[in-house]
């Protein structure tokens, strides 16, 4: 929490883009479909586990997320930290709720102050991206865009329109604005550790209570299928010492093509050579192709690098394709819900990426 607020509150001060995800149990499961939902949470700037259940998993599987970050809760915690003050806008919510909030939020002296907001009711991304919307948003010199859109719709909102925003601080928080309202009410601090906030939701907000549903149906699942193999997986791992010391990575540059060949077992402690070749890759655009003919092994650590380099890759509109993957290790991203990293791209041929395995 403390790390989310120091690197929100300096991007504000230093008026630096920061657009920040905030997943829970909801976003996982719809990150598994794939697609620009999924890699909107990638392309973030900074990311967090707003949900118990994503705490737990990666304690499980030696993960170091420590603590579970709410949006809410760090929206309060902003609120409630008046160190610098941030200028909020609030977008989105059901008729009337962001004005509400406003009010509120403006009658208590506090580290927020709202400086405009708006619902724009139910329409598409591109009707509510019109130059007049934008225009008052940026001009209102806010330092946090609060948006409330409904997840997939909101993440696809602020992507859309991220070039066009000045402001630097952006998230969709789907909850603050009827939190700070008064028309929901937050669950206590202790209902939320124990990782009950789902039971409280559905008392608040009955409707929701098929959305947890599905949400619960998909985490058995995902656990039977993924996580507990997994993590097994990982206990029975023997750490290599000799593959990773040995491991190599070389960079060629043929044309607008990067190839990257790699070698070896990469883990977190030998990823330093990796994340400078990486840094060169993207030093200016490249059509970046990954040879792994003879990488044996790669943990979690360097699975998350591969995303980084993806989300990257998606966002500048340029190509991303990982060759030659070993078995051993195509179980491993599978294990891990990766296989976008190697799959194909015909369940992502809409999208400006390209991907293949050969």
């Amino acid at each position: 929490m403390e790390q989310a607020m120091v690197k929100i509150t300096d991007a504000a001060r230093s008026h630096q883009r920061c657009f920040f995800s905030t997943p829970n149990l909801n976003f996982a499961v719809a990150s598994l479909d794939g697609g620009e939902f999924r890699d909107s949470v990638i392309r973030s700037d900074l990311s967090v586990a707003d949900g118990m259940p994503l705490v737990w998993i990666a304690k499980l599987l030696g993960l170091p997320i420590t603590e579970r970050v709410a949006g809410s809760t760090l929206f309060e915690a902003l609120r409630h930290r008046p160190v610098k003050v941030l200028l909020v806008y609030f977008f989105g919510g059901p008729d009337g709720v962001a004005e509400i909030a406003a009010k509120k939020l403006n009658t208590t002296a506090s580290g927020l102050i709202c400086v405009g907001h708006k619902s724009p009711g139910f329409a598409s991304v591109e009707e509510m991206s019109s130059d007049a919307v934008i225009d008052d948003i940026n001009d209102s010199k806010a330092d946090f865009l609060v948006v409330a859109l409904g997840a997939k719709k909101g993440q696809a909102w602020i992507e859309h329109n991220l070039p066009r925003l000045q402001v630097p601080v952006v998230s969709h928080l789907g909850a603050v604005v009827n939190f700070v309202a008064g028309t929901v009410k937050r669950a206590p601090a202790w209902i939320g550790r124990l990782g009950g906030e789902w039971l409280w939701r559905i008392k608040e907000e009955p409707a929701l209570w098929k959305r947890y549903f599905n949400d619960g149906t998909s985490l058995l699942k995902l656990m039977t299928l993924h996580v507990i193999p997994c993590a097994v997986a990982m206990r029975l791992h023997k750490r290599d010492n000799t593959a990773m010391a040995n491991a190599r990575v070389s960079l060629a540059v043929q044309g607008s093509d990067c190839i990257i060949a790699a070698s070896g077992a990469w883990e977190e402690g030998n990823l330093g050579a990796l994340r400078e070749v990486f840094a060169s890759a993207t030093a200016r655009p490249f059509h970046i192709r990954l040879d792994f003919t003879d990488v044996t092994y790669i943990d979690s650590a360097c699975m998350a690098l591969l995303m980084l380099l993806f989300g990257h890759q998606s966002k500048i509109g340029y190509e991303f394709s990982i060759s030659n993957v070993q078995p051993a290790v195509q179980r491993l991203l599978h294990l891990f819900c990766a296989d976008y990293l190697i799959t194909s791209g015909r369940a992502e041929q809409n999208k400006p990426v390209k991907m293949a395995v050969r």
